[in-house]
């Protein structure tokens, strides 16, 4: 008995033994995979939010991201979606990862949109509110610490530069919510916070082309909007950091559970209008050559941006807006810094391919030179220049404007060349320049009426900044007698206290003075009787 138990004691020790060599000997000597992607997407996060105001795990919790970035261990199809995921949220992080270069003193909007920058760099309040929402399990509160009572009563879009962000408490009671579109990722609604300041509130849309696709490829939803949502947060980056009057401006985001999906994201903008480019063709030229000039400063900004030359591949009228008469850009996820690769190898890399024609472009350095600025300058050229800047602009400033559509159709100016051409229109236009007959003395005579005006008398000229009358900009005096003298129908004009963007005077053109009443600080002209 003595011998057995000696004999088991020493054969449990002996299994002990060999089972704790075969532990050291094949104990894996590397991390998985999947472990190894987990910490080098969370710690390249982590790099990003030192430097960079928007943290990506505000959208996507680090679990989240990491698992995402994570090599698929899925089966089938759900490996391309984790893939794509991968793919934006690397674009995103790139995005993030690139340094400002503020340009000179001279952009009046760089120093306050500096001073904003960094001072949401210092404040790493949203992280922190992020988390406190989180523990409170209330999802209404804003990742920003403005609350919707320190922002009332908004006075303008710039009141809102010098304060911190929005977030989700200042979205909670907003008023008039009205669905104003959406496109193949996004719905855009338009509300009123504390009923006297709109914005536009972008977000994905459940229903849309892109969500609907992907779970009825995929199965799941969970992964397909955290796809989508990367869209939004691409375009939320790209607002902050190019900072320019004619790009959109962001108020803030909020970040909370809705729909049965985890941080969803919603951000808050400058609200504008959509483009109808007919009615445009009905308004007067000099709003049309403002649109133009907007256009070629964004685009010159673009082809310097501090994130480098930037193309805007999905370049339509629908991506742009209107605020105040400025064109503003509101759709960047489709924008891109990437040039195109090449060699004299290859030279069909550098082709850029339009419905109506191409251009081959050099190849340098081993990328296609200038691609991206090119491509918006045809894109500005084929939806803008050629149907806003010459109909019905003043007669001396046509061969300008002409100048500039065909060189830009032809892709022979760059940016700067086109903007300078711009410019120069607008110095003419603006000093009167064009009035090559001012001194010109008219054989029709006029009589003038001071603190007078005209009700009714009314007749329609195109275009006219009046729907049922006859309402256009003049430089001076001279300019009106001049129209009213070209128009059959002109026996008066009103000279009106209101003035254009550049400064002209805004001049009512009547059938005839029998209206006549007394008006402070208005000026009536009767034609008299030849």
């Amino acid at each position: 008995m003595k011998r057995r138990k000696i004999v088991v004691a020493a054969g449990f020790c002996l299994s002990f033994f060999i089972g704790t060599l075969m532990n050291l000997l094949f104990v894996p000597g590397f991390e998985h995979h999947g472990e190894r992607a987990h910490r080098y997407y969370y710690e390249k996060q982590q790099r990003v939010a030192d430097s960079f105001q928007f943290h990506v795990d505000n959208f996507a919790p680090a679990a989240t991201v990491a698992e995402a970035n994570r090599e698929p261990t899925v089966p089938g199809g759900l490996q391309d979606l984790q893939t794509q995921i991968r793919e934006r949220l690397d674009e995103v992080l790139r995005y993030g990862q690139r340094q400002a270069r503020w340009v000179g003193p001279g952009d009046a909007v760089r120093p306050l949109e500096r001073r904003r920058l960094m001072d949401l760099e210092r404040a790493s309040s949203w992280d922190s509110n992020k988390g406190s929402e989180k523990n409170d399990n209330k999802h209404a509160n804003a990742p920003s610490p403005l609350s919707a009572a320190e922002v009332a009563p908004p006075r303008s879009p710039k009141h809102f530069t010098n304060e911190p962000m929005l977030g989700c408490s200042s979205i909670d009671n907003v008023t008039n919510v009205q669905y104003l579109g959406s496109g193949y990722t996004k719905a855009v609604y338009k509300a009123a916070l504390n009923k006297s300041f709109s914005v536009a509130l972008k977000s994905v849309d459940f229903g849309g082309h892109d969500m609907e696709n992907c779970v009825k490829k995929y199965g799941s939803a969970s992964d397909c909007y955290r796809l989508a949502s990367f869209k939004i947060v691409k375009e939320m980056t790209l607002m902050e950091r190019l900072q320019h009057p004619n790009i959109l401006k962001l108020y803030g985001y909020c970040n909370q559970d809705s729909n049965d999906i985890k941080d969803t994201v919603t951000a808050i903008t400058e609200l504008g209008s959509p483009l109808e480019m007919i009615q445009l063709l009905q308004t007067p030229w000099e709003e049309r050559f403002r649109i133009c000039l907007s256009l070629g400063r964004l685009l010159h900004y673009l082809a310097h941006s501090p994130l480098g030359s930037l193309t805007l591949l999905d370049f339509r009228p629908r991506q742009f807006v209107l605020v105040g008469g400025e064109l503003k850009v509101t759709d960047l996820d489709d924008a891109s810094v990437e040039e195109t690769p090449c060699s004299p190898a290859t030279p069909a890399n550098c082709l850029l391919e339009f419905p109506a024609r191409n251009f081959t472009l050099p190849c340098s350095r081993g990328r296609c030179q200038g691609i991206n600025e090119k491509r918006n300058l045809y894109n500005a050229y084929r939806f803008f220049f050629t149907y806003l800047l010459p109909h019905s602009a003043p007669l001396a400033l046509r061969p300008l404007l002409d100048r500039i559509v065909n060189s830009t159709g032809e892709l022979l100016w760059s940016t700067d060349e086109t903007l300078t051409h711009l410019e120069k229109v607008l110095e003419i236009y603006r000093n009167g320049h064009y009035l090559t007959n001012n001194t010109q003395t008219y054989k029709t005579e006029y009589k003038r009426v001071a603190d007078a005006s005209i009700a009714g008398e009314n007749y329609r000229c195109w275009p006219s900044y009046q729907h049922d009358g006859c309402m256009l900009s003049v430089y001076n005096i001279h300019e009106a007698i001049g129209v009213c003298d070209s128009h059959a129908q002109c026996r008066a004009f009103v000279l009106t206290n209101q003035s254009t963007w550049t400064g002209h005077q805004l001049v009512l053109f009547k059938t005839g003075a029998a209206g006549m009443s007394a008006a402070n600080g208005k000026l009536t002209y009767i034609r008299l009787a030849s």
